[in-house]
């Protein structure tokens, strides 16, 4: 123990106590202000939520390369999934996500969904490609597509497309029927009973 001390003030050689008071925060000295660096990613991160855009962009649990993706919310019957994922409602809209920056496709897909919602399509397609690796670059962005997906209210359910029709490296998503769509359906029905 003695010859371990003596190691000890030996590395230590002429390093001193900070004088007291000197470990504390200096609260006295006038505040700087924010570097540009931190500028700039306060008006990135405004500009990011002045669109409205609510689809996070932070870690993704990443999907296997040859796994299949399906997504249907509560409510939604089994039907409309194996429907969907046979290809079975045509997509009246198509997004190219390929060799795109994910930025990009963040922002891209969640136009397209809010686009073509309004526009009251139902049966949308989602090109974001396959690759063979799980952290290949377009595996990775089929694994945020999925995440963000399921992040929108419109987005019913959604399933990875037969093989015919680009296979894992494109999804169906099926949206929910607009408020007006909802409410000519209920006219229709009404008329129907008479």
């Amino acid at each position: 123990m003695q010859q371990d001390d003596v190691s000890f003030r030996q590395l230590m050689g002429d390093v001193r106590p900070l004088a007291r008071g000197r470990d504390r925060a200096d609260v006295a000295s006038p505040r700087r202000g924010p570097s540009d660096a931190q500028l700039a990613r306060r008006a990135s991160a405004a500009s990011a939520t002045s669109d409205g855009n609510y689809l996070s962009d932070d870690f993704v649990e990443l999907i296997g390369a040859h796994d299949p993706v399906e997504y249907r919310h509560d409510g939604i019957q089994m039907g409309v999934l194996d429907r969907l994922r046979q290809g079975g409602y045509a997509a009246e809209a198509r997004l190219y996500l390929l060799k795109r920056p994910l930025e990009e496709c963040r922002r891209e897909l969640f136009q397209f969904i809010r686009d073509a919602h309004h526009a009251e399509l139902r049966s949308l397609m989602v090109i974001h490609g396959r690759g063979r690796e799980i952290d290949s670059p377009p595996n990775v962005l089929r694994s945020y597509v999925v995440k963000w997906l399921q992040q929108f209210d419109e987005v019913q359910a959604f399933a990875s497309a037969p093989s015919s029709q680009g296979g894992l490296g494109a999804t169906y998503v099926m949206l929910r029927k607009s408020e007006r769509a909802r409410a000519n359906n209920r006219e229709r029905q009404q008329k129907r009973r008479g």
